[in-house]
């Protein structure tokens, strides 16, 4: 297949974000899942290429391992509506989705095993939760703003290192709470995820391994970035069982997802706080606001809110983008934060007023 006709380089996401009313997707139904028989499962195996792990489910999880798989299988439930979707667009040959007859062919079997795979994760998260007597969410219904191929693309890669990061701080947690053997579980996951995202880089335009150490993401700012592909309504209690805060969305250069050149910048950023009763108090005031950046596993970079103003509830300001001095290459993540001088990428979520503004710096080959 070449990589040119298949997937070209992506299009700007915001863009589709910005201009698209996107329609509404769920799970696949034709197989059972989330709750497929015997049958069924062992048919899901066949096309991921391997069946759900063999060893005896926990019996117990701890608090934070017990939100950490809420957050994973509410993830893997989203990303399966998400490769059910770009599934039936390029076999159907929707607009924006044709593909040549020779590499849809090979197209379909990529994204069906894909798809069966994150139905294998969803499955073994949901049936560990159960097995410990936990909330296991249920499928929502999901809304995917693009609607080209190239775009849908980019926009699994964004979500993909987004997961990525999510699941190192999961394993941080079940490591604290002593479940070892979760940890090896998930850092399996972790390898397949890579993978992926190594062939959604290379259709993309870009080096298949984005950097030498991949981006961190605290667990409230995934959950976060995961509700702008939720139908409002369509999983409420779910959502309020899940015990995870969820911040104002944070733009960055007008775009939930911004793609931005290898080199320093000014980046330009904005939120609607209204939701957000914490931030009420910092109404009107541009004193000890910052952008926080996070990026691979480096400490937090912290730069001062410059040019900040208001409009009722919603604040707009710039910040720098230092790339050079901490070579940000790839996913990096950013928040708008009360002061600076964070010890980690987990102290990041206390002093934040919106987050995450997810940043893609592209560097094509």
């Amino acid at each position: 297949m070449r990589v040119s006709t298949l997937l070209a380089s992506a299009g700007l996401l915001g863009s589709a974000l910005g201009g698209l009313v996107p329609r509404s997707f769920g799970v696949p139904k034709d197989n059972g899942f989330p709750n497929p028989s015997d049958s069924q499962e062992r048919q899901i195996a066949l096309q991921a290429g391997g069946k759900l792990p063999g060893g005896a489910l926990p019996k117990t999880l701890g608090p934070g391992s017990t939100v950490a798989f809420q957050l994973i299988a509410f993830n893997e439930l989203f990303e399966v509506a998400f490769f059910n979707s770009l599934l039936q667009n390029i076999t159907r040959g929707v607009k924006g989705y044709e593909v040549p007859e020779k590499e849809r062919i090979e197209a379909e079997l990529i994204i069906k095993t894909i798809l069966a795979q994150e139905e294998q994760h969803a499955l073994g998260a949901l049936a560990t939760l159960k097995s410990a007597g936990k909330f296991a969410p249920s499928p929502c219904r999901y809304q995917f703003p693009v609607n080209k191929l190239d775009d849908a693309i980019f926009l699994a890669e964004t979500f993909t290192a987004v997961v990525l990061g999510a699941l190192q701080d999961a394993n941080v947690i079940f490591a604290s709470e002593g479940q070892p053997e979760v940890v090896r579980l998930v850092s399996s996951v972790i390898g397949q995820e890579g993978e992926q995202n190594g062939f959604y880089r290379i259709h993309l335009g870009e080096t298949p391994s984005e950097s030498p150490f991949l981006t961190t993401v605290p667990a409230a700012f995934a959950w976060s970035a995961l509700q702008l592909f939720v139908v409002p309504g369509s999983c409420s209690e779910d959502i309020e069982k899940i015990k995870l805060p969820i911040f104002p969305s944070l733009l960055v250069n007008g775009d939930p997802v911004a793609k931005v050149a290898p080199k320093d910048q000014k980046l330009k950023f904005a939120a609607n706080l209204k939701g957000s009763k914490s931030a009420r108090k910092y109404y009107g005031k541009s004193e000890n606001l910052y952008i926080t950046y996070t990026t691979g596993q480096q400490l937090p970079i912290s730069v001062k809110a410059e040019n900040v103003r208001w409009h009722k509830d919603t604040i707009s300001l710039e910040a720098n983008f230092p790339y050079s001095e901490n070579v940000m290459a790839g996913f990096s993540h950013a928040a708008l934060t009360i002061g600076k001088n964070f010890a980690s990428a987990d102290a990041v979520p206390e002093r934040t007023l919106a987050a995450p503004g997810v940043i893609q710096v592209r560097n094509v080959i």
